[in-house]
């Protein structure tokens, strides 16, 4: 029943805002800037995560030494970019039922929060652009580099749980798009974790990690709260 659920975190990118692989583009050319030569296919495993810890993984697995200056650079790069295309392009828009799926969920007593493995410079970014704060229509946003550590881990789900005072994780709504969304809300004992399929991972690539339910768009999701 929806009495039972009081907060719902969702991801951004690919969940609630349009992402025709914009994000995966911007990783290959920070890398390729830096001379490394990447396919889209090899970062799309790595979206949700935090985004230092996906340059470092694409290092360790190119075989080439991880150092901080190397992931500075390439992530310093890759966030002017989103900055850019976030403040600025045609292309920056809500996903189809996003924002009516927010108000329903506030229509049923449900805070609405963000969470990202973006950098917070890159969430204000979106968030500003498309006025979710200033429309009332998110209530709390959190980023992975104001905890300790991003997904998979629990820490910005309990940070938001701590912003809107709900005590018990049985009461918390997780959604998102990639395999560490769904990993995020099993290790925060979230009492519902969804999947949407308008991101980088398929219905089958999604199945896998078994979340409560995989739906093609969040208006679907309602049936279920």
């Amino acid at each position: 029943m929806s009495t039972a659920y009081k907060l719902a975190v969702l991801d951004i990118a690919g969940t609630t805002v349009v992402d025709k692989d914009f994000v995966a583009i911007a990783f290959v050319e920070a890398f390729m800037q830096y001379g490394i030569d990447l396919r889209i296919e090899e970062i799309n495993p790595l979206m949700g995560f935090k985004k230092t810890e996906a340059i470092s993984t694409v290092l360790q697995r190119k075989k080439i030494e991880v150092t901080p200056e190397k992931v500075d650079f390439i992530n310093n790069i890759f966030t002017n970019q989103m900055i850019y295309f976030y403040s600025t392009s045609s292309q920056v828009e809500a996903l189809p039922h996003a924002e009516a799926f927010f108000q329903f969920l506030k229509s049923k007593g449900i805070a609405v929060a963000l969470d990202s493995g973006f950098p917070r410079v890159i969430v204000d970014a979106i968030v500003d652009r498309l006025g979710w704060l200033e429309r009332g229509l998110v209530d709390f946003v959190i980023a992975s580099d104001e905890v300790e550590k991003g997904r998979p881990f629990p820490f910005m789900i309990n940070r938001l749980m701590a912003l809107a005072g709900v005590e018990e994780t049985a009461a918390v709504i997780k959604v998102g798009d990639t395999m560490v969304d769904i990993q995020e809300g099993r290790m925060s004992a979230c009492g519902l974790v969804a999947a949407v399929t308008t991101g980088a991972y398929s219905r089958a690539e999604l199945m896998a990690y078994s979340p409560d339910h995989v739906v093609d768009s969040l208006a679907e999701l309602e049936q279920y709260i």
